[in-house]
């Protein structure tokens, strides 16, 4: 995987883009807080992806350890995403405090939801770790 900042550069991009064109339709969610969650996490995840790329050639990580933070933050940056839009667009206040407020969607579609974020802090979480691994001094070596 000797193009693996590329492609994350390029997801990067991609999802920085999705973020740019939500932001055209977030007054027709919804939950309009949501939908102006769902362009921020779009561009926020695609601006991270970007800086991860450029950081990536000095993540030293075994060959499937670097597989799986690769496939783990794409995951975790595309589903925050998505997950979010389904917020906006169900008009769900599953795990949103705050742009949830006075909204609520059909049980399952809080339960979709819900379920979608919980895996996305834990893939997340997850991923940064791996990543924060692979970036410590003695991995230099």
């Amino acid at each position: 995987m000797n193009d693996t900042n590329r492609r994350l550069m390029f997801h990067g991009m991609c999802l920085f883009l999705l973020g740019l064109l939500t932001g055209f339709a977030e007054q027709h969610f919804a939950n309009v807080r949501m939908g102006l969650a769902a362009h921020l996490e779009g561009v926020m995840n695609g601006i991270f992806l970007l800086a991860l790329g450029a950081a990536w050639p000095h993540v030293r990580l075994s060959a499937t350890a670097t597989a799986i933070a690769f496939w783990t933050m794409l995951y975790g940056t595309y589903v925050n995403w998505f997950m979010t839009l389904l917020a906006a667009i169900f008009g769900t206040a599953a795990l949103s405090p705050i742009t949830g407020v006075g909204h609520s969607g059909l049980p399952w579609q809080e339960s979709l939801v819900t379920a979608g974020f919980m895996s996305v802090g834990i893939v997340i979480v997850f991923a940064s770790a791996l990543v924060l691994w692979g970036l410590r001094k003695q991995a230099q070596a």
